[in-house]
């Protein structure tokens, strides 16, 4: 199958990653499930002529750092078709790349069952907002929908630092800037520190990958940006205490206090299967209140589970709680329920207790 054909097949089909890897067909993702295109096996000799056309079609992209380093990120556009996010890496002696599909379509966030609450976070002014979960558990489409909100509802410059960049914004209300790792900026800490002399409004770092990134965060929320990030953990506490962790011991209680007085909120997602196929988002939903912030200052992180559950009224949601709620619904089965929460034996007991068991 010939590369341009194999992407706007994948595009038709909806699939959100295609798979290159000799020694098994044209793999695709669709709704979370593996889907091969055909019955053809690749060979080495055919992955590599494949990428060797993905990096053609990219058009400013030349494969030194493939060479040099054994793998390679970027991303391209094709016009009427969409924006590939390209991983290329040498595995068992053969060049293999998983590419993601992203739609030049803005996300909808109602259609993608996207929480008002979490939607809400757009109106805020300055802080930190923190957007986490798995791999592939949907956190740039949530940041990307946020930044949508605020760009078609208030005026002001937003910039955005990706790697690569996912969703295409156009300028509404606000001016978008994007910026992209490798093509527009050499790394995080250069762009983001750039940004700060931009006159930004809101930034979008997409990932707070070290600890140089994290504290320039911090900073850029302190001085009374409204900015939002992402991490790859589970939960408001392991988030916290991950931050916390990246920094030596000397410096974990100047942090634990500055973390406390920009924090604003945090969201953790997953993606479950849905009844009747496809996939829905499940939300932890943490905001930071006098409580959260005493927690964070004073070492306290076992804490804030506890506070999550006893804050439903101010539109906190623990993860247990969005799938029992998502079940009462009819939007997930029980054994999703089950598999996806947090707590097995607290959620048969709620199961029991509303008589869904």
């Amino acid at each position: 199958m010939e590369c341009s054909t194999m992407l706007k097949t994948a595009v038709e089909r909806q699939a959100s990653d295609i798979f290159i890897v000799a020694g098994t067909p044209l793999t695709v993702k669709i709704n979370g499930e593996m889907i091969r295109l055909d019955d053809q096996r690749l060979t080495p000799e055919m992955t590599e002529t494949m990428i060797q056309e993905i990096f053609k079609l990219s058009q400013n992209r030349t494969m030194h750092r493939l060479q040099q380093t054994g793998e390679d990120d970027f991303s391209f556009s094709l016009t009427q078709m969409g924006r590939f996010r390209v991983n290329v890496y040498r595995q068992r002696g053969s060049l293999a790349a998983v590419l993601r599909v992203v739609r030049f379509v803005l996300p909808d966030a109602k259609e993608l069952n996207i929480d008002e609450q979490i939607l809400s976070f757009a109106h805020l002014k300055k802080g930190l907002v923190l957007i986490t979960g798995a791999a592939g558990s949907g956190k740039s489409t949530t940041l990307a929908c946020l930044i949508d909100a605020i760009n078609r509802s208030r005026s002001g410059h937003i910039i955005t630092i990706e790697d690569p960049i996912e969703v295409l914004h156009r300028h509404q209300q606000s001016i978008v800037s994007q910026r992209e790792i490798g093509q527009d900026t050499p790394d995080y800490i250069h762009a983001l520190t750039a940004a700060l002399r931009e006159a930004p409004d809101v930034i979008l770092v997409g990932e707070m990958r070290d600890l140089e990134t994290m504290q320039t965060v911090l900073s850029a929320a302190e001085t009374g940006h409204l900015v939002f990030s992402s991490l790859h953990t589970t939960g408001a506490a392991n988030t916290i205490n991950r931050i916390i962790d990246v920094f030596p011991a000397e410096k974990q209680q100047q942090i634990r206090v500055q973390l406390s007085m920009v924090l604003q909120a945090i969201v953790s997602q997953q993606l479950v299967p849905a009844v009747g196929g496809g996939l829905i988002p499940a939300f932890e939903i943490m905001k930071v209140n006098n409580a959260v912030q005493t927690q964070i200052r004073e070492n306290k992180i076992h804490q804030i589970d506890n506070t999550i559950q006893a804050n439903a009224r101010d539109g906190m949601v623990t993860m247990d709680v969005s799938l029992l709620s998502l079940l009462k619904a009819g939007r997930i089965t029980k054994e999703t329920a089950l598999l996806a929460c947090s707590d097995p034996d607290l959620m048969r007991k709620r199961l029991a207790a509303t008589n869904l068991i």
